[in-house]
């Protein structure tokens, strides 16, 4: 409009707020000056994690451990390992052991980074073997949508249908979101299993377990490190950093690596690191990554005086290697020194990993199918267990009188959409247009909260100048933007004597933001993408802010000249018939709601297996199934 940087605004109010998040987070730990404030400190952030990815499934099912395989090499076997981490949920694996064990020794479990092909992935196997030359015991598991476990594999077609890997990670982890869980709970629970795993092995001392991986397998590491007090040593690889540096960054990151409400808790990476305190931690690190190298060495260096209150020196270690993003042989090393030292006791050999040979990818198969789906009809995947989440909360919905549900969901929303929100005066401004097609047509901007304007047209029929006339808001994906295929639409409603007020509400239409990265603004990791992911760290959600924008708008319709505001209507179209309903159930100024082609039922999308994936996280208010769902506020409005 040419009177403020609309495209700027959602970026800056984002990042304020996630900086002065951070930057309490840092006091808070600066304050800490006992071991007692240490180990309070650690709980704390223990327990809100595992509150926000939803808990953690039970471990008192067997594990139904199966070999199908044996390789053997010089120093070592590979056994090939299936086992069930929750029923029939496999878990494939590769189990490294050393030749002429002496009697229960230390182990290493090795958490795979996104490498489409995991445990197979030649620079695993690299520190996999590396490990095991030292006289290391090392399972290495797939993850989630990787190696032999496409969770979108079809059978019928030996094809995925949804990409593996991060594509899998956040098609099943936006499925979790509506349910108040993460896709992180699976991949936590998955980690643990295996440590149960092994500590069940004759040949483990479970005193002795440490823990591994980069990328993504540094994330699950990080995670083990504070969620299970088994881990002995660790080694977390090239995902150490701070949160403030990576949001600079500008990237998206993977549906299991999004924890919601943590950085409004003031949490960040040092938190990880020293919840291992005072045991052993050595942070793997590469200097070109896009993980901020700075960033790593910032957390090393303010987590070291946690150590020092046990009176143990140079923990954390770090080591780093000239490279990009990636386990490198260096570090492979590295990590084979360390382990060799704290769980070994014993000086490392002089081996090098870069000397290593890694086997053919598919001869470390478990499975003759190469994938469980295909070799295991009861194969489940997250996509079951969130719809067995999803039967379980709706059972428990059924046994709340209607009424109590309906109040305690209102509450629920009210605090999702207004909370502590800071609301300012309108303040709008407007700019005359020239009449399009016989409508007088306004443009406005106005504050919708603090750090954040909205904008709309206002369209009027030249027939009915001097009337006050009632008011329709129109909402839709790009808002004026895309107005062509409307304008029948608008023409019909203000013929009738009505003003259409088109909303752009927060991130969408003349306030899209400027992009932050180089992929297309709506894709995945995109800019929207990576904005609305940072507002789930914050507690908050782009749904939540844009029910609340509908909310501004009704204020802001008061405002417009000739207008009787008494009598609103939202028109909605597509999926933000979401925004629309919700905004209704909060507020009796809306007479009526229509909509058209727009979500029936969130509870009906997490129960599809295949969904369009394009610009999922924007429709998305977490934990909302846990209390109603848009049938539930028809029903309540009485549709």
């Amino acid at each position: 409009m040419g009177i403020y940087d609309v495209k700027d605004q959602l970026k800056r109010w984002v990042y304020d707020r996630s900086k002065a998040a951070f930057e309490q987070g840092d006091k808070d730990r600066d304050a800490i000056t006992s071991v007692q404030g240490h180990q309070a400190r650690v709980k704390l952030m223990r327990e809100k994690l595992l509150e926000c990815v939803g808990g953690l499934p039970p471990s008192d099912r067997p594990l139904n451990a199966r070999r199908t395989g044996t390789l053997a090499f010089d120093g070592y076997t590979i056994d090939k390992i299936v086992f069930e981490s929750r029923p029939s949920v496999y878990v494939t694996s590769s189990l490294y052991k050393p030749e002429r064990l002496q009697g229960p020794t230390a182990a290493v479990l090795f958490l795979c980074g996104h490498a489409e092909n995991a445990k197979q992935y030649a620079p695993y196997q690299t520190v996999c073997r590396r490990l095991v030359a030292e006289g290391l015991i090392v399972l290495a598991m797939d993850p989630i949508g990787q190696g032999e476990r496409f969770s979108y594999y079809e059978p019928e077609t030996g094809q995925a249908a949804v990409r593996p890997g991060t594509h899998e990670h956040d098609h099943a982890g936006s499925a979790c979101l509506p349910l108040g869980d993460s896709l992180a709970r699976y991949f936590i629970h998955d980690a643990m299993r295996a440590v149960d795993y092994l500590s069940g092995l004759p040949e483990v001392d479970p005193r002795r377990i440490g823990v591994t991986g980069n990328s993504g397998g540094g994330l699950q590491t990080s995670l083990m490190m504070l969620c299970d007090d088994r881990i002995a040593a660790a080694a977390p690889g090239t995902f150490i950093m701070n949160r403030e540096s990576y949001m600079y960054a500008g990237q998206g990151q993977d549906a299991e690596q999004i924890w919601r409400g943590m950085t409004k808790l003031g949490f960040d990476h040092e938190d990880l690191v020293l919840a291992m305190a005072p045991r052993p931690v050595i942070v793997l690190a590469v200097t070109s990554d896009f993980f901020p190298i700075e960033g790593t060495r910032r957390t090393v260096a303010r987590t070291k005086r946690f150590w020092d209150m046990y009176g143990v020196a140079d923990m954390p270690a770090l080591a780093e290697d000239r490279s990009v993003h990636q386990y490198t042989p260096a570090l492979a090393d590295a990590a084979a020194a360390f382990f060799a030292e704290h769980l070994l006791g014993r000086k490392a050999s002089d081996r090098k990993a870069a000397d290593i040979v890694p086997h053919a990818p598919e001869l470390l198969n478990c499975t003759s199918s190469g994938q469980v789906r295909g070799d295991y009809g009861d194969a489940r995947a997250v996509f079951d267990e969130n719809v067995d989440r999803l039967r379980e909360i709706e059972e428990k919905l059924a046994g709340i009188p209607d009424e109590q549900r309906k109040k305690r969901a209102l509450e629920w929303l009210r605090e999702r959409v207004e909370g502590s929100r800071i609301v300012p005066d309108l303040n709008p401004r407007h700019l005359q247009l020239f009449p399009a097609d016989g409508l007088r047509v306004e443009s406005y901007i106005w504050w919708s909260q603090e750090g954040i304007f909205n904008h709309g047209f206002a369209f009027r029929d030249a027939a009915y100048d001097g009337a006050k006339l009632p008011v329709t808001i129109g909402l839709w994906e790009r808002g004026t933007t895309k107005l062509k295929d409307k304008f029948d639409w608008i023409r019909n409603v203000c013929s009738q004597g009505r003003i259409v007020f088109v909303l752009d509400v927060t991130g969408d239409g003349v306030c899209t933001p400027h992009p932050i990265n180089a992929l297309k603004l709506w894709d995945w990791y995109g800019t929207v993408h990576k904005l609305t992911t940072d507002l789930f760290w914050l507690d908050d959600s782009l749904a939540a802010v844009r029910c609340h924008d509908v909310l501004r708008a009704l204020d802001m319709a008061r405002e417009l000249p000739d207008c009787e505001a008494s009598s609103v209507r939202l028109h909605a179209r597509g999926r933000f018939n979401l925004y629309a309903e919700i905004a209704a159930a909060l507020d009796d100024r809306i007479a009526a709601v229509e909509t058209a082609d727009g979500t029936d039922s969130v509870a009906a999308w997490v129960r599809s297996r295949y969904y369009d994936t394009s610009d999922t996280v924007g429709h998305i208010l977490p934990g909302m199934l846990q209390v109603f769902d848009l049938p539930d506020l028809r029903r309540w409005r009485g549709r």
